[in-house]
């Protein structure tokens, strides 16, 4: 069974929803990163969003962004740096569910063969490629069957009688946009959010997770309620941005995580 399947599984039983944080590889740096993914994992998380840095990042926000940029023009990082973190991690003992977050065209570029092999090799159990729409996902949708790798689509307000469609083909997880826009921290949401989670629950029998614009633990507890994940990006990534000073300095390194970790905690509640 895949390793998101039985997360989801798990929580189920223990009527928790998962917490699936959303971090950029590379800032400031990869080492960094996997100790950072380490931390959440201590700290609760369920899975974790690997963002592969990209230049023309169209879902992102500014956050994101600059996190990007961080890692693009200091690191250099490429997708199969984060994909070779992911199997590093694993090596060190962290169980989490690994999730790949990347645009076509780093998959492309390196090839489609090559990178479900890797995603394989590396035991990443998902891959959510926001700008790949599903009328053109065909030969991805079958390379991922064929490698057991959940191919993890984004279902938003707007898609209204595409919903249905996109959640049928789905695998693993539907992942809900909560606004329209790009991701970053929000104070309100899509008026219609609740709806069109009850329209998506009602197209699928999968777990439907929610993200872009999660930063509160009071907006971590509503949704909660309804959805069987929640996904924070932003929020998470600009915790990571504040505690750059201590995260790049080795003496100062555990208190940059523990910033990180008492960050997620208190997002939980817990």
């Amino acid at each position: 069974m895949n390793r998101i399947d039985r997360k989801f599984a798990e929580l189920r039983e223990q009527q928790k929803p998962a917490f699936i944080p959303f971090l950029t590889i590379g800032d400031p740096d990869v080492r960094t990163s996997i100790d950072v993914i380490k931390e959440l994992e201590k700290a609760g998380a369920a899975m974790v969003e690997l963002g592969v840095p990209y230049s023309d990042p169209l879902a992102d926000g500014p956050v994101i962004q600059r996190s990007s940029m961080r890692a693009l023009k200091v690191n250099r990082i490429t997708i199969l740096d984060c994909i070779s973190a992911a199997k590093q991690a694993r090596s060190e003992g962290c169980e989490l569910p690994f999730i790949l977050f990347t645009y076509f065209n780093p998959v492309l570029q390196t090839g489609l063969d090559r990178i479900f092999s890797l995603l394989q090799e590396s035991d990443i159990s998902g891959l959510i490629i926001p700008d790949l729409p599903m009328e053109e996902d065909e030969e991805v949708r079958a390379l991922a069957k064929k490698h057991g790798i959940h191919l993890i689509p984004l279902v938003a307000p707007t898609s209204r009688e595409r919903v249905q469609k996109i959640a049928s083909r789905a695998s693993g997880f539907v992942y809900c946009v909560s606004s329209l826009g790009v991701t970053g921290t929000r104070t309100e949401f899509h008026s219609g959010v609740d709806e069109f989670l009850q329209t998506v629950k009602a197209s699928t029998n999968l777990p439907i997770a929610i993200g872009f614009g999660i930063s509160t633990p009071e907006q971590y507890a509503r949704f909660a309620k309804t959805c069987d994940g929640i996904v924070v990006g932003s929020a998470l990534v600009k915790k990571v941005e504040e505690a750059l000073p201590l995260l790049t300095q080795d003496v100062t390194k555990s208190q940059g995580l523990l910033q990180i970790n008492e960050f997620v905690r208190k997002l939980m509640g817990n």
